[in-house]
């Protein structure tokens, strides 16, 4: 449900090992994928396959049968809409597992579909949309995920098999809140500064000023987390290590909306961390000044009322 780079890069992977796979896409893109297959341009290997593909989720269980597993992966300001849009194709046990950004989207979705639907996740992969059909995949390509309880199910032990089966490098969490919470920290001062500098993350990590302020914006996120429960230890060092190993020339998808002119997810990753640490009165001025240089950005690219 969202043939992006995330949608599309997994989508492919699974479907290219046999899983029966329909993409839901729109606008050019879809009709790259329905006229020409999905390709992919990746670090590991190009390939391409062939599935089908709509612009109706309600269609899917035509094209490939009962859905066992929806990899929700539309933009943030997009999860209420698609949510409705996706109710037709459910039916029985089928799960619902995000990979979006963030951590208030398992609750928005437990809202809209239910939450014996939901299963916690989320991925660690460089990709985006370079052409209409065909996705680039410059780094990484991790699928972690898990019930948000943490009990093992039959459900979460099918799709971790499936994923591995399909080369994907995936982990099976029993904590995957927390997980989240650890990337939400990372994308937070990562993606702002990619977005701001339009600099690859070789050049903003290696320059000192740039280095201290999203290390600023870890330590305010661990914070945060803190105190909404969620004990991340170590996680700054942690963070900043994962950032030095992150390919030079890589930026984030913040980076590709802003200089495409897209729309921004700035108010559900820095505007929600920015609310709760204004609920538990934790002074963050690190992440304010990102916010504060973003806002207008992403004013700029909101569609007309």
């Amino acid at each position: 449900m969202g043939t992006g780079g995330v949608g599309g890069y997994f989508g492919a992977q699974l479907a290219r090992a046999g899983e029966s796979v329909a993409f839901v896409a729109r606008g050019a893109h879809l009709g790259a994928i329905q006229s020409a297959g999905l390709a992919v341009r990746s670090v590991d290997g190009d390939f391409v396959v062939t599935a089908p593909a709509t612009d109706d989720p309600a269609r899917v269980p035509a094209l490939i049968g009962p859905v066992d597993l929806v990899l929700f992966c539309v933009k943030l300001y997009d999860t209420e809409t698609a949510a409705r849009a996706l109710r037709p194709l459910l039916a029985g046990p089928t799960a619902v597992l995000s990979l979006q950004n963030g951590v208030a989207k398992d609750g928005m979705l437990a809202d809209a579909l239910g939450p014996e639907r939901i299963v916690g996740g989320l991925c660690n992969v460089f990709v985006a949309i370079e052409a209409p059909g065909l996705i680039r995949h410059s780094g990484g390509g991790t699928l972690v995920f898990g019930e948000l309880d943490g009990r093992p199910t039959d459900r979460a032990t099918a799709v971790f098999q499936a994923a591995r089966k399909a080369g994907i490098r995936v982990e099976l969490s029993a904590d995957v809140r927390r997980v989240q919470w650890e990337k939400f920290l990372m994308i937070l001062g990562l993606s702002a500064m990619s977005a701001l500098t339009r600099r690859p993350m070789g050049e903003i990590r290696a320059c000192p000023e740039s280095r201290r302020l999203y290390q600023a914006v870890f330590e305010e996120v661990a914070a945060i987390a803190g105190a909404e429960g969620v004990a991340l230890g170590d996680v700054v060092a942690r963070t900043m290590a994962l950032g030095d190993r992150l390919p030079p020339d890589s930026y984030s998808s913040m980076y590709h909306d802003v200089t495409q002119g897209r729309r921004l997810e700035l108010d559900w990753l820095h505007g929600h961390a920015l609310r709760r640490a204004a609920r538990h009165g934790l002074p963050v001025p690190a992440l304010s000044a990102l916010y504060a240089c973003l806002k207008p950005m992403a004013l700029a690219a909101e569609p007309a009322t």
